[in-house]
């Protein structure tokens, strides 16, 4: 089975080995009460690149890049019914974690999320896989691929180790969709987006942006690449710390990526120094600097940077979790893994 393109979440919480250079990662968030977030998110990723998306309201797998669709027109109607039948797995799971946590009253919203893949070096042939599991924010199984058992990282997760352990027919399933289907699909992916993935740096455009004049004011970079960018805040020419809030590096739709720092000081103090917001990416020499004057802050009544519409719904397949239900998946990074790939399927996993 393929079941490639599922999953969402927690970019750069992932541990990878420093032998693959190229990964297919899926992750995959299950939510137990309603919020402003479908109750089912799937999103998977080649490298930092978005292939694709599926969630429980739109019911459909939908490419996210170009040359991806171009390549595997056929592909996402054949794991519509796989996602679908993923979602029903996590629904039926949710009750039973419940129940392991002793979380009877129903006050909260309670998250599942699951990354899954595989890492290749294309030049040394060198491969690697990860698995895991965590529930509301903390690790809960992850399996080990040298012996492919079950390690719990929870006292609650014992049962389903020792069940999931014994399940001789889902475990080579998925020893085979690991270290074969995913690595396959990881080379086929890797020659088909090739010119994606070796395109040049591409510089940022950067804005300030304030909704009022007592807001913080947010340094906004966006549509660069590679990812590696780095947006600090400096006064009178040194670098500050205080009062800096640093959000999370975005994919755009496009390929390329934006990133937001929110400095808050209060306007007399800018007004008296001189504030800069600089922006410096990998593989571009040059720095690109904003000075904090009344000219360049663009507020709610300016028209909105096309910067910020871009790649929203991919912003929100990854981010949206963390900031709604205040969930970090994966703090402490494992030793055992060594990439990232897709979301389980339904007859992957089994109850308890």
């Amino acid at each position: 089975m393929e079941f490639f393109d599922l999953l969402i979440m927690v970019i750069g919480h992932l541990h990878t080995v420093s032998a693959v250079n190229h990964s297919l990662k899926h992750f995959v968030t299950g939510v137990s009460v309603n919020t402003n977030i479908p109750e089912f998110t799937a999103v998977g990723l080649l490298d930092h690149f978005p292939l694709a998306y599926f969630d429980s309201n739109t019911k459909t797998v939908v490419p996210r890049s170009e040359w991806i669709n171009a390549n595997v027109s056929d592909y996402w109607d054949k794991h519509n019914q796989l996602a679908v039948d993923a979602r029903q797995y996590f629904k039926n799971k949710m009750p039973v974690l419940k129940k392991l946590f002793n979380q009877s009253m129903p006050t909260g919203a309670h998250v599942l999320q699951v990354i899954l893949g595989c890492g290749l070096d294309d030049q040394t042939g060198v491969t690697g896989v990860f698995f895991q599991l965590g529930y509301d924010g903390e690790d809960f199984l992850l399996l080990n691929q040298t012996t492919w058992a079950w390690i719990a990282l929870k006292p609650q997760a014992v049962s389903t180790k020792l069940k999931w352990d014994t399940d001789e027919v889902d475990n080579e399933f998925w020893k085979y969709y690991l270290t074969q289907e995913c690595i396959n699909f990881l080379k086929k992916f890797l020659d088909y987006g090739r010119s994606s993935l070796m395109r040049t740096a591409v510089p940022p455009s950067v804005s300030l942006l304030q909704k009022t004049p007592s807001s913080p004011v947010t340094c906004h970079a966006t549509g660069f690449y590679p990812n590696r960018v780095n947006v600090t805040w400096k006064k009178d020419g040194q670098e500050r710390h205080e009062d800096v809030e640093i959000r999370e590096t975005l994919p755009n739709d496009d390929g390329t990526f934006q990133k937001s720092v929110h400095l808050t000081v209060k306007p007399e103090e800018w007004k008296n120094h001189k504030y800069q917001c600089v922006v410096q990416v990998s593989g571009i020499q040059e720095d690109f600097i904003k000075d904090l004057t009344e000219d360049e802050i663009q507020t709610n009544r300016d028209q909105t940077p096309t910067g910020l519409i871009i790649g929203v719904v991919v912003s929100l397949i990854l981010a949206t979790a963390a900031a709604v239900i205040g969930v970090v998946i994966w703090k402490k990074k494992t030793s055992e893994g060594a990439s990232n790939y897709s979301a389980p399927e339904a007859q992957g996993l089994s109850e308890s």
